[in-house]
């Protein structure tokens, strides 16, 4: 790992703060515009749906929807940039997608799972990834699930232990590949350190790894393009960055890893407007801005004259202490290069700024 000094590293800058009165578990930007969502839990265990308007330095209340259970995770990764629907997770298992303008009632409600929902993830829609606007969920029950909104009730793909294996609870979920109609991955994490790799068009198991350690986030690069990266956190505080371009028939794909912290990190996030710069959230309270560069080459044919990725290297940008509390959820903005929003347990959410990522 190496540090990139002087005057030309990024700062983060904390540029809202914003005090809550329920513990926040998931923090996202509303596509195309100043606003964004926290989602939690109420002391009373009641679900909480909250969205606010940036207004220069204040965050302004727009709404407060108050659901029966608590919501753990949201995505608007499966909906168009005309209706800009959220879809969430919750603590029972429900997968629900609400339009915001008239939150009552569900425009699509599904009891996907028969535990918490733990990680949310959807594709084909606003605009990134080819084909189905597609949503995937996994659970503290072992299984990953695949929704199509236009599919009542029913996955289109469940993946679950096979019979007489024992169910993990799957931490984190993340699609990947939809490059074209036909191609899309999704990867899933567990608390025992599992990675496992499902192609969506073969229905099958294409890779899967164990970092032995629970894996708290998973996230590729970009959605919309040929498999290029894949970060992966853990609960001790070590990441892993798999080149996903080159699969070796035995050895899988090539990786470095990093121990940026002795705590969880809990998230990772990659900056939308460069895929090789990304951010992780850490269990002391803690973001570390990182970039990833590139080897010479990217592949070399082993001793049998099979092709092999070769890892690149990692550089830390930054790294700034906000919080006592782990920071639990991270999301930079689609539309504004530098703008991320993160909510942590001291039950506060952030807007902050980070500057000169066009100077790296």
């Amino acid at each position: 790992m190496s540090a990139v000094l002087g005057l030309e590293r990024p700062q983060v800058v904390s540029h809202v703060q914003q005090a809550l009165s329920y513990t926040v578990f998931d923090c996202k930007w509303v596509p195309r515009s100043a606003r964004l969502m926290c989602l939690g839990s109420a002391a009373r265990g009641t679900g909480i749906i909250q969205l606010y308007e940036l207004h220069g330095a204040r965050l302004e209340v727009l709404r407060e929807i108050e659901k029966p259970k608590p919501i753990k995770c949201g995505t608007f990764g499966a909906t168009s940039l005309q209706q800009r629907y959220l879809a969430t997770g919750d603590f029972d298992g429900n997968l629900n997608i609400w339009n915001l303008e008239a939150p009552e009632i569900p425009v699509y409600s599904v009891k996907g799972h028969k535990e918490i929902i733990n990680s949310i993830d959807g594709v084909g829609g606003l605009g990134i990834g080819e084909g189905a606007p597609e949503i995937v969920t996994g659970s503290r029950d072992g299984t990953v699930k695949v929704w199509d909104p236009r599919q009542k009730d029913t996955p289109v793909a469940n993946m679950e232990p096979v019979q007489g294996e024992s169910k993990r609870d799957c931490w984190t979920v993340a699609f990947g590949n939809a490059y074209n109609q036909e191609e899309r991955v999704v990867c899933a994490g567990y608390d025992n350190g599992d990675i496992k790799l499902f192609d969506l068009k073969t229905m099958s198991l294409r890779w899967e790894t164990n970092i032995k350690n629970g894996v708290c986030s998973v996230e590729f690069d970009r959605k919309d393009i040929n498999m290029n990266k894949l970060v992966a956190t853990s609960l001790e505080g070590k990441f892993h960055v798999f080149d996903m371009r080159t699969q070796h028939p035995t050895k899988g794909f090539a990786s470095v890893s990093e121990k940026a912290q002795k705590s969880t990190i809990w998230q990772v996030r990659h900056l939308p407007q460069n895929r090789d710069i990304f951010m992780t959230s850490g269990g002391s309270g803690s973001l570390h801005l990182w970039k990833y560069e590139y080897p010479a080459q990217r592949s070399k044919k082993d001793s049998e004259g099979s092709e092999m990725g070769v890892a690149g290297s990692l550089s830390l940008l930054q790294n700034v202490t906000l919080s006592t509390q782990p920071i639990s959820s991270l999301d930079w903005s689609p539309d504004k290069k530098g703008l991320c929003v993160c909510g942590a347990f001291d039950q506060t959410v952030r807007v902050l700024i980070v500057t000169k990522l066009n100077k790296i």
